[in-house]
C-alpha cells in the first residue's frame, strides 16, 4: 500500500485552516454540552455566538476569496456552497434545538474535513502565486478569542 504524504498547505491558507480548527472545537463542544444533558438552549446561544463572531465572515472569505479560484461550476465549489447554505439555515433554526444541535455538530464537522482534505488541496493545486498571495493580504490573521461566559463544555 502507497503511503500518500500530505499536502504542504500554503501560508496564505493555513489561516483558514487555523480558523477550522476552531470550528472543529465548536463540534466538540456541542458533543460534549450534548453528552452532558446541557440544556440545548445554552449550547444554541454559544453557537450563535460562534457563528456571528467566527463561522458567517469566514464562509464570507471562501465564497468571495477562495472558491473563486476554482471555476464556479466545479462541482467541489459547488459542494462546499450547497454546505454554507445548509449550515447558515441550520445555525439560524430556533426551533427543535436538540436536533438542530445535532446536525450543526455532524454537518460542520463533515464540512471542514472536506474542505480540508479535498478542496483546498484542490485549490492550492491551482491557484496562481498571485491568487495566492491576494488571499494573503485580504486574510489578516486575527487571535481568537473564545466566549467562555458559559463554558459547558467543561465538567
Amino acid at each position: 500500500m502507497e503511503k500518500s504524504t500530505p499536502i504542504k498547505r500554503h501560508e496564505s491558507l493555513k489561516q483558514l485552516s487555523r480558523e477550522h480548527h476552531h470550528g472543529l472545537l465548536l463540534c466538540w463542544k456541542i458533543k460534549e454540552g450534548l453528552k452532558a444533558n446541557i440544556a440545548p438552549e445554552r449550547i444554541k446561544k454559544y453557537a450563535d455566538w460562534f457563528w456571528e463572531a467566527h463561522l458567517a465572515t469566514h464562509f464570507e472569505m471562501e465564497e468571495k476569496h477562495i472558491f473563486s479560484i476554482l471555476p464556479a461550476n466545479n462541482e467541489l465549489i459547488k459542494r462546499a456552497i450547497a454546505e454554507h447554505k445548509s449550515l447558515n439555515q441550520l445555525f439560524h433554526t430556533e426551533t427543535e434545538l436538540l436536533k438542530t444541535l445535532e446536525k450543526i455538530e455532524k454537518e460542520l464537522e463533515s464540512h471542514i474535513r472536506f474542505e480540508e482534505r479535498i478542496l483546498f488541496n484542490e485549490i492550492q493545486k491551482h491557484a496562481t502565486e498571485e491568487q495566492l498571495e491576494t488571499i494573503q493580504k485580504l486574510h489578516v490573521e486575527e487571535n481568537f478569542e473564545d466566549n467562555v461566559s458559559d463554558p459547558f463544555w467543561i465538567k
